[in-house]
């Protein structure tokens, strides 16, 4: 039978994983939200659709520091069982999680 220290591995490695796509894209989101809303006040269109605009870039920004809040708690949990499970160096699904954890670390390390 599997080892269930592999299954934790992986479940753990994939939230980290999702979490910090999810965060790449939020950032990504907000900066894309915030092109627009700037372009509509050059071109001076209609307040309405402006303000309704920044809502969505509020909303977006919003979200960045929530997913960041959330991938600190997922590197951290996934990191604590990297570092214990050391025995497990030569499963595939360990060093995928190392793979993960570096990927995770360079959002870590770019400000909210």
């Amino acid at each position: 039978m599997a080892d269930p220290r592999i299954k934790s591995l992986k479940i753990k490695s994939g939230i980290v994983k999702r979490i910090t796509k999810e965060k790449v894209m939020y950032v990504q989101e907000a900066e894309k939200q915030d092109e627009k809303v700037q372009q509509m006040k050059e071109k001076k269109d209609d307040e309405y659709h402006i303000r309704k605009q920044e809502e969505v870039l509020a909303e977006a920004r919003m979200m960045v520091p929530e997913c960041h809040k959330r991938l600190v708690k997922a590197y951290e949990d996934l990191k604590n069982l990297v570092d214990c499970e050391t025995d497990l160096n030569e499963f595939q699904e360990y060093q995928a999680a190392l793979s993960i954890l570096s990927d995770a670390k360079v959002q870590l390390d770019v400000a909210n």
